[in-house]
C-alpha cells in the first residue's frame, strides 16, 4: 500500500543523490551491497543489545539504498534482470536482519519467549508473503493484488516503533511497549496479506487454467 504512494515521491527526491553516485562512478550494485550491509549491521548489532534508537538510525541511513539503486540504473541505461534479481535477494536478507535482531533481544536480555515468536514469526511470514507473489508470476499470474501489510509497511511500522521505544533509554516513559504493538501489527497484518495473495493467486490460476489458451498446467517443487 505504501509503496504506491511512497516509491513515486522518494524516488524523486532521492534522483539528484542517485545521479551524484553515478558522476562519481559508483556502481548500482555497489549501492545494493552496501545498503544491505548497513542494514545487517545496524539491526544485528544493536537490537539483541536493546538499543534500538541507534539501531534504527543506522539502519534508516541504508534502508533508502533499495530506491537508489534502481534509480541509478535507470538514469544510466543500465537495468537488468541480475539487478533486479540481486536487490530482490537482498532484501529479504535485510528483513530478516531486522527481524531476526529483535527476536535475539527478546530471546537474550528481553526476556520474552512470546514476542520472540511474535519476530520470528514476522520474519517467516515476511518472507513467505514475498515468495507468493514471486512464485506467482513465475508461473505466468499478476498476482494483482495489493496487500494490507507489504514490505514497505513492515519496515516502516517495525522501525518508527523500535526507534520511538528506544527513546525509554534516554527517560521517555512508557514508549517500550510500542514495539511489542507494533510486531503484533505486522504479524497480524502479514497473516491478512498472505491470506489475500494465496485467495487471488488460485483465483487467477483458475481463471488461466479454464482459458482457452492455456495449455494445461506444470507441477514441481522447490527446495
Amino acid at each position: 500500500m505504501l509503496n504506491k504512494y511512497a516509491r513515486a515521491f522518494f524516488t524523486r527526491v532521492l534522483t539528484p543523490f542517485a545521479a551524484f553516485l553515478l558522476r562519481r562512478g559508483v556502481s548500482p550494485d555497489a549501492v545494493t551491497l552496501i545498503g544491505t550491509a548497513g542494514v545487517v549491521v545496524g539491526a544485528l548489532v544493536f537490537f539483541p543489545r536493546g538499543e534500538f534508537f541507534w539501531g534504527t538510525i543506522v539502519i534508516t541511513m541504508f534502508v533508502f539504498s533499495d530506491l537508489v539503486d534502481g534509480n541509478m540504473a535507470r538514469q544510466a541505461g543500465t537495468s537488468s534482470r541480475w539487478g533486479a534479481f540481486l536487490d530482490s535477494t537482498l532484501d529479504r536478507v535485510a528483513d530478516g536482519a531486522i527481524f531476526g535482531g529483535f527476536a535475539l533481544w527478546y530471546a537474550g536480555k528481553g526476556d520474552d519467549n512470546v514476542l520472540c515468536a511474535v519476530a520470528i514469526f514476522c520474519l517467516a511470514s515476511g518472507q513467505v508473503v514475498s515468495y507468493t507473489k514471486a512464485r506467482g508470476e513465475a508461473i505466468g499470474l499478476p498476482v494483482a493484488v495489493n496487500g494490507l501489510v507489504e514490505r514497505a509497511e513492515r519496515l516502516v511500522i517495525s522501525l518508527v516503533a523500535a526507534g520511538l521505544a528506544g527513546l525509554h533509554g534516554f527517560g521517555v516513559p512508557g514508549v517500550d511497549v510500542l514495539l511489542p504493538i507494533a510486531l503484533w501489527i505486522v504479524a497480524v497484518g502479514s497473516l491478512v496479506t498472505l491470506g489475500q495473495r494465496v485467495v487471488t493467486v488460485r483465483r487467477e490460476a483458475a481463471e488461466a487454467d479454464g482459458s482457452p489458451t492455456a495449455h494445461g498446467t506444470s507441477q514441481g517443487s522447490e527446495a
